[in-house]
């Protein structure tokens, strides 16, 4: 099958997005991993996503309702041809009624893969019914294990609350359990042997994130950020890696085998997100909270779904604005161009 058959125009022959098929791109990529923002607000303050204070939160009403969502959960899932559903934030564990929106999605036919980012507070009273839902994966943010670094990064003294939450997670049943890391750029490359020790040692499972211009100061600087390349040249120091022989497809993450005298004892995965990008593969669309499309984390414009959603459009409609929002996605998301110009919206508006 050729990308004209799919519906990919050639140089020539500009087309309209297809009215049915797959969620696909004018570059032949297909969108099957929908991300799903449920809030803007967290609970922590992370340096490398929020300010200390004065965050303007979306309005209530300007979030959609329970019924918008699973309206278009819906039409992803049985029209879009999505087959893994992530929930983010903000913060997850926040917004409202996240158990009955997990239910709503395992429901549904054909039954996407339910993943959930978070960081971790509260899900120690959590982890169980969630899973009960319906929810069959997880990722725990946490940027190390050393409690001043913790609390001078996310600006808030939980730690504990942390941990706890990634062992619920584990009797929960939810394994393996992914932890998330964006390296500060001072104690970045220290913190980062010690999580992979601490991940190794309770079979957890380390994704470390390059950090991304996405923060709500404008404040990232490239020259500042901790290189997937450098964090490999730290645990090399420490660890024996070598490439992890699985695939990688449309995975964000690179993945090594951590070895030690007694053989294979666990992977870690790298995303370069910035230094080695890897858009060409990209298989992911967005939702944020308030109801825009998104079709890519950098993207410069939305899709207002929830518009059409409360002026009376019908789910061909939605589904026809969804996959003309795709259709026009971007290359790449242009961080190492001269232009590039950082989106208005932080990680905690887009999700992650």
């Amino acid at each position: 099958m050729t990308l004209i058959d799919l519906g990919v125009p050639s140089l020539s022959r500009p087309a309209p997005a297809p009215t049915s098929g797959p969620l696909i791109d004018t570059f032949g990529r297909v969108a099957t991993d929908l991300r799903v923002s449920l809030t803007d607000r967290c609970n922590l303050r992370c340096t490398y996503c929020m300010p200390a204070e004065g965050m303007d939160w979306l309005d209530t009403d300007a979030l959609l309702r329970h019924d918008e969502l699973v309206r278009l959960l819906g039409i992803a899932v049985t029209r879009l041809g999505i087959t893994s559903v992530r929930f983010t934030g903000g913060e997850p564990l926040v917004a409202r009624r996240l158990e009955d929106v997990v239910a709503a999605t395992a429901a549904l036919q054909p039954r996407p893969e339910i993943t959930l980012t978070t960081n971790g507070i509260g899900l120690d009273k959590r982890a169980a019914k969630l899973v009960q839902a319906g929810l069959d994966r997880i990722n725990v943010s946490l940027d190390t294990v050393d409690a001043a670094h913790f609390a001078r990064i996310t600006r808030r003294d939980r730690l504990p609350d942390v941990l706890a939450g990634l062992r619920a997670a584990k009797a929960a049943g939810l394994d393996p359990v992914k932890v998330n890391a964006v390296l500060d750029p001072v104690t970045g490359l220290d913190d980062a042997v010690a999580l992979l020790r601490f991940c190794l040692e309770h079979g957890y499972q380390l994704r470390i994130i390059e950090q991304m211009p996405l923060d709500a100061g404008h404040q990232w600087q490239r020259n500042r950020a901790i290189s997937a390349d450098e964090v490999l040249g730290a645990l090399r120091r420490h660890f024996e890696l070598t490439p992890d022989t699985v695939p990688r497809g449309s995975a964000p993450a690179e993945l090594w085998q951590v070895a030690d005298a007694s053989g294979i004892v666990g992977r870690v995965g790298i995303i370069a997100s910035v230094s080695h990008a890897f858009c060409s593969a990209c298989d992911r669309t967005r939702l944020t909270a308030d109801g825009q499309v998104r079709n890519c984390l950098f993207a410069r414009e939305e899709t207002d779904l929830r518009k059409l959603i409360r002026t009376g459009a019908d789910d061909d409609a939605l589904e026809a604005a969804w996959r003309a929002a795709m259709w026009v996605k971007a290359a790449g998301h242009g961080i190492n161009d001269p232009g590039f110009v950082q989106p208005d919206r932080p990680m905690s508006a887009i999700g992650g």
